[in-house]
């Protein structure tokens, strides 16, 4: 495998160096190939997702395929744009030359994607590297395999292996990839995968974006509308059965007011999902039953649980639960979810809720339910987070428009819409100058140099 791997690398650089990745009408033609190509296997990519997270159509359209259209219009449409080098302003010591910014590829880039949403976490970087005129090597993840082996028998139906290719395998596989001189790595998955990451990528000073994640907490202020509220954190905490990386990870809410949100939150959990949640056939499951376990080890204090709380191991079912009486220091509050569990915490003063934040590492997202502007504005700038909504959920990481990534131990570096192709972009920067006459200020060393030197600086 690591010969393989190795010449594959190699291949990918020796193609790159033939500059045919960097004309913008190349990446354009490859981008609407790889469009087509996924309309016509729109079907199979569907029952891919659908078995191995059980997915629904609406779901796996909604949180992946669609975003995955979106992003191949919107860099089809605009790349020419964006790739087009940038004139500069020129100071006066520089009389006599014209200033520009080329927007050029990195060189051989590789995509690790994780397996919560295995088509748009995968394709959604991949777009980005060919619009920017890279070569993509792809690793996606083995827990979902079927969905895999389609993004393989996707891109190999595509593109020649010497431009994009998909290497399949464990973490073995990731960690020989990691190994070899990359040119850029842009990895989504966990905090300690992504620490492995950028010590493997710091033994040759490669260039890395992680997208991580954490304990994104869900604030609900005396003001909010906790109807709305209760229907929105519902909803952005249990698509996918939890499985998101911005999911609202617990709730924060007054204690006068938790009686009234519970109430609220398991109807539209019953009027989302039904009365009998396991005959839901639109219910997704857990990826695998290693990960069903680790869920149901947070239960361990069956009082807790107000609603929910049922699993089986062998079908992968975790019903949406929702635990009341949680503190800072309990088990379930330790590191992130990722399932269907939503603890809901109290607080007396909003003061107390930053500085509880403060305390654990800087979220990937945070959710602020208010009416009041003045709330706003203090949680925005008295926390640290990637990104968020004020009333709503996951919304921030659904437009093209807004970059998208962590701060801290949720991640560095961002992307989505043109904030990829930045990410897969590097800035050179050229200044052309004139031939015509030489300015003597540089090359003289004296007293009216200086005076001169002085006055256009100082």
């Amino acid at each position: 495998m690591q010969d393989a791997i190795h010449a594959l690398i190699k291949k990918q650089r020796n193609y790159y160096y033939k500059n045919e990745t960097k004309q913008i009408y190349f990446r354009q033609k490859q981008l609407t190939k790889l469009r087509d190509a996924i309309k016509n296997r729109e079907n199979s990519i569907l029952q891919a997702l659908n078995q191995d997270l059980n997915k629904s159509e609406h779901e796996a359209y909604v949180t992946e395929i669609g975003f995955v259209y979106n992003e191949l219009k919107d860099f089809i449409k605009n790349i020419d744009f964006w790739a087009e080098p940038r004139k500069e302003k020129t100071p006066f010591t520089h009389t006599g030359t014209k200033s520009f910014v080329y927007k050029v590829p990195y060189g051989v880039t590789l995509v690790v994607s994780p397996w919560n949403y295995p088509f748009r976490l995968a394709l959604g970087p991949v777009i980005g590297a060919i619009a920017a005129g890279n070569t993509v090597i792809i690793k996606p993840s083995e827990l979902t395999p079927h969905t895999s082996s389609v993004i393989r028998e996707l891109i190999a139906d595509t593109f020649e292996e010497e431009y994009v290719a998909v290497v399949e395998g464990d973490g073995e596989v990731a960690k020989t990839l990691l190994n070899e001189k990359l040119d850029y790595i842009f990895f989504t998955g966990s905090v300690n995968i992504g620490k492995k990451v950028m010590e493997a990528a710091a033994k040759h000073l490669t260039p890395v974006t992680l997208e991580l994640g954490g304990k994104c907490p869900v604030i609900v202020t005396k003001d909010a509308n906790l109807k709305l509220a209760a229907k929105r954190i519902v909803w952005g905490k249990f698509i996918n059965a939890g499985q998101t990386c911005v999911a609202p990870d617990y709730v924060m809410i007054q204690e006068k007011h938790r009686r009234k949100f519970i109430k609220y939150v398991v109807h539209y959990i019953r009027k989302m999902y039904g009365q009998d949640i396991r005959f839901n056939s639109s219910y997704p499951k857990i990826v695998n039953e290693q990960h069903v376990d680790r869920l149901a080890s947070l239960l361990h204090d069956e009082g807790k649980i107000y609603f929910g709380g049922e699993y089986d191991r062998v079908d992968r079912f975790f019903e949406p639960t929702v635990l009341i009486d949680i503190y800072d220091n309990d088990p379930v509050m330790e590191e992130e979810i990722f399932g269907p569990i939503l603890p809901i915490l109290t607080y007396s003063e909003e003061h107390e809720v930053i500085e509880r934040v403060r305390k654990r590492p800087s979220p990937l997202a945070l959710y602020l339910f208010t009416q009041n502007k003045d709330t706003e504005e203090n949680f925005i700038h008295s926390l640290e987070f990637g990104g968020g909504c004020i009333n709503d959920t996951l919304m921030q990481s659904a437009t093209s428009y807004l970059p998208f990534g962590g701060i801290g131990e949720s991640g560095m570096g961002s992307y989505h819409g043109k904030y990829t192709f930045d990410t897969f972009t590097h800035l050179k920067s050229i200044v052309k100058q004139s031939s015509g006459f030489d300015l003597p200020l540089r090359y003289s060393n004296s007293k009216m140099t200086m005076k001169a030197l002085r006055k256009m600086w100082e």
